[in-house]
């Protein structure tokens, strides 16, 4: 099948109307196609689920939700991991006209209960016995919840009379799926995401606006029925959700959910997936643990990769029409037979496009699937946007950029070099909070992204930095780090603080201690005051940074700490005449110490 032509398999927004309107269509149309794959742990083996049958389990969903008194406009939320119940839940809520707010699994108790409490949430589905433990300690303070659904049993029912195992809540038949009739601009999710002053922003989507963002998407990358998409970043992310979910409903193609990141790898040659959906951090780690193994191996081996990446990427920009055919061609076949077949064997083997997005990817990783013969594609975008806004295509694909603007939206270049978006993806805008919409988004209607950049001759955007001082960690998370040092620095322990994390898998700090403290600390808990850097004085340490920045998301967690005990000074060329941080120099004279909080990730 030719996908880039055949587009009848392709349900139009216009059909759609909103989002579970979109789920009703793809019903109808291919009812007893697989939708969902996900593995059963009771019995050892992967299952097929079809739209029907997710359909009918939809309208038991909603018998429920009703009966519980939700009506239209009223906010629910969902902290499970991916799985076909996490889409259930979405699809039975936006039925009913509720508001889905996706929260991540892995978040701390206290951001838990404040999203709740933002949002106003009525009802929060979650996976068990371990997450309720985790929010038990704050469940009495989440008083707009209704009901806690797990969808695991408990062990004991606890003392919350709001708690439920959906066996016990669901009825057995919920007749047909609801879907209440409203214009496709309604509220349809609220995504909190990271704000300047360490509290999460509610991110406000309409249905028209994930739904125009789906459809652009699909028409720079064709999709269809015969695609399988291996789920595993969560649904909680932006990018996730409208790529590895409402695209795959749009499209009719299938979906599995891996079971783990540390299964990924097992899960990838059982299910052979075609399309592939991550963040840098991904690509990394695979990277990671093949230049490990050549490192070990023999120096023809490593010689024999880096030559097939060499002249696969060349071939790729032959491609391209960037560069022109060399003789090393020749080679291909049998490189291709000795190193990279072998490399995408081990993600399935089928593979036909990997696409990167939430962090900037490393050009030279990029490069080396490339070269293998794995089309990765880069693009940009903000949960704000829906979150796509500029994508490499497969037959214009630059990977030092993130492409050029998708169908129907538009990016410009601002003032200092801001990039600015407009389209139908833009956020309706913060919930409750009108003062940071006015910030984010212009009054001629363009979003100034808050980073830099420039556009090239064929349109290609091409990220240079941030207005705004931002660590964006490898998995795309964001961070204003101006603020978690403020909080570290509450603690007089620390005279001085940087925080370091760029396209790092977590947060580090760089401190200078206050010496007095230090020794008050060091007898207090019996540490050798003259080796501040010691495992046991770093891990003491850490405590004191934690209690610090409870208030921040709960992946903004510091992992490392190196300390020091001489100040930062204009003198020694580490501050600013008007005493400000020069982190570059702070980077380059602790340039080991930095390197080692990061060595073997």
């Amino acid at each position: 099948m030719n996908k880039k032509n055949d587009t009848s398999h392709v349900i139009p927004m216009a059909a759609a109307g909103t989002l579970d309107g979109l789920f009703r269509e793809r019903v109808k149309r291919t009812p007893d196609n697989v939708a969902y794959k996900a593995y059963n742990e009771q019995h050892g083996n992967w299952r097929d689920y079809t739209w029907a049958q997710i359909d009918r389990q939809i309208a038991r969903w909603q018998a429920a939700l009703e009966k519980d008194g939700l009506q239209a406009g009223d906010r629910v939320a969902v902290m499970l991991r991916n799985s076909p119940e996490w889409v259930i839940f979405d699809q039975a809520a936006l039925g009913l006209g509720l508001v889905v707010v996706p929260l991540y699994t892995q978040d701390r108790a206290d951001n838990v209960a404040y999203i709740i409490n933002n949002s106003g949430c009525k009802a929060l589905l979650i996976d068990g016995q371990e997450q309720w433990q985790e929010l038990q300690g704050v469940a009495g303070e989440m008083r707009s919840v209704l009901r806690f659904l797990t969808v695991n049993a408990l062990p004991a029912a606890g003392s919350d009379a709001r708690l439920k195992w959906i066996g016990d809540w669901l009825p057995e038949d919920g007749g047909t799926a609801r879907h209440l009739a409203r214009d496709g601009n309604t509220l349809a999710t609220i995504v909190y995401t990271s704000g300047t002053t360490g509290r999460p922003k509610g991110v406000m989507l309409s249905h028209n606006n994930i739904l125009s963002n789906t459809e652009s998407a699909l028409s720079v990358l064709a999709t269809g029925h015969d695609d399988i998409f291996m789920s595993f970043l969560p649904l909680s992310h932006t990018f996730e959700r409208t790529c590895g979910y409402y695209l795959t409903v749009m499209a009719g193609s299938t979906t599995a959910y891996a079971r783990s990141i540390p299964q990924l790898g097992e899960d990838l040659q059982t299910i052979r997936p075609t399309m592939l959906i991550s963040v840098p951090r991904i690509y990394e780690r695979i990277w990671g643990t093949i230049r490990a193994k050549l490192d070990e191996g023999s120096p023809l081996r490593k010689k024999l990769f880096l030559l097939a990446a060499s002249v696969g990427y060349a071939r790729f920009e032959h491609a391209q029409s960037r560069a022109a055919w060399q003789p090393s061609f020749l080679l291909w076949p049998v490189l291709n037979k000795l190193v990279a077949a072998k490399v995408l064997a081990r993600l399935g083997g089928r593979l036909r496009y990997a696409l990167s997005g939430g962090a900037a990817l490393p050009p030279d990783i990029s490069k080396i699937f490339i070269g293998l013969g794995l089309p990765i594609l880069q693009g940009y975008g903000l949960t704000e946007t829906s979150p796509i806004a500029t994508a490499n295509c497969p037959d214009n694909n630059i990977p030092s950029s993130v492409g050029q603007p998708i169908p129907g939206v538009q990016v410009k270049i601002g003032d200092k070099g801001a990039v600015l978006i407009k389209g139908p993806n833009l956020m309706l805008g913060y919930w409750n909070n009108d003062e940071a919409t006015k910030a984010m988004i212009q009054p001629d209607g363009w979003l100034n992204s808050g980073d830099t950049g420039h556009i090239g001759d064929q349109g290609h955007l091409f990220i240079t930095g941030r207005l705004k001082d931002v660590i964006v960690l490898s998995n795309g998370e964001k961070i204003p780090p101006g603020d978690m040092e403020a909080a570290i620095a509450r603690d007089p322990l620390f005279e001085q603080v940087m925080l370091l994390g760029e396209g790092k898998p977590f947060l580090t700090v760089m401190t200078v201690l206050n010496a007095d403290h230090w020794q008050k600390l060091a007898a207090a808990c019996s540490l050798d005051a003259g080796a501040p850097r010691s495992p046991q004085a770093e891990k003491t340490i850490l405590e004191r940074i934690a209690a610090q920045i409870t208030d921040f998301p709960g992946y903004a967690q510091v992992r490392r700490v190196t300390v020091t005990l001489d100040p930062w000074t204009v003198e020694n060329g580490l501050l600013t005449p008007t005493m400000k941080l020069k982190r570059t120099k702070v980077m380059e004279k602790f340039n080991a110490e930095i390197d080692g909080m990061y060595a073997g990730h």
